[in-house]
């Protein structure tokens, strides 16, 4: 299994060619890969995409690079942005950065470069994808789908799994149950907020955390993971 399997990447260019060398290319590395020829089917495709990825050229027709990296970022959704432009001008860089853009390349480029600083920005931004992260005595490993808690393997349902590596990965941080709810089951769930007692109940058991040491309940307010 290549590191690179299950990540989402948005190819923006308003030259077929280079799409379908760049296409070619990242899917050869394992990437799931989208590609629009405008700005307007970019915003479009990054909306249901979800992409992890964007490679975005500048000048494009009617909605250019700039636009669509402001637009992505006025969304809130967390997104690499790398630029692509054949000028070689600071103040178009510096535009791009300003707006939001993450990295810039000036074309030509060589695609090595390019995967490289694709895997950069990914380990940057996004680590859980890029292989297996350790906080404190708990091992994430987000392309097994596996939690290791002081050496030993957690046998969790894939919602459990969710939930424990959202509240790990916030540790310290004060988490409401609105906002468990969004972010593990989804702004649609319309079901009642006490799943989440249920769920953290069911991993505080797998956990031994029978004193509620390491997952607390802040009444009022929401749970919180203490490494």
């Amino acid at each position: 299994m290549k590191i690179s399997t299950g990540i989402r990447i948005l190819l923006v260019d308003d030259e077929p060619h280079i799409l379908q060398f760049l296409e070619l290319g990242l899917r050869n590395e394992g990437f799931e890969v989208r590609a629009a020829e405008h700005g307007a089917e970019a915003l479009e495709i990054a909306h249901e995409f979800l992409p992890h990825m964007v490679i975005l050229d500048v000048m494009m027709p009617e909605i250019d690079g700039f636009e669509v990296v402001e637009r992505l970022r006025k969304t809130g959704a967390q997104v690499g942005v790398i630029m692509l432009t054949a000028k070689d001008e600071v103040e178009s860089r510096v535009k791009g950065l300003w707006l939001g853009a993450d990295d810039y390349m000036i074309k030509p480029f060589a695609f090595d470069e390019l995967l490289a600083r694709i895997q950069a920005r990914l380990r940057n931004q996004f680590p859980l994808l890029m292989g297996a992260v350790t906080y404190s005595a708990f091992r994430i490993d987000d392309l097994r789908k596996e939690i290791t808690y002081d050496h030993r393997v957690l046998e969790l349902s894939p919602t459990e799994y969710e939930l424990l590596k959202f509240i790990v990965t916030n540790h310290g941080i004060v988490l409401s149950k609105a906002t468990i709810l969004s972010r593990v089951w989804g702004y649609d769930f319309g079901g009642e907020e006490n799943i989440v007692e249920v769920y953290i109940r069911s991993l505080r058991e797998k956990l031994g955390d029978k004193e509620h040491k390491l997952i607390r309940t802040l009444r009022g307010v929401g749970y919180r993971v203490d490494l």
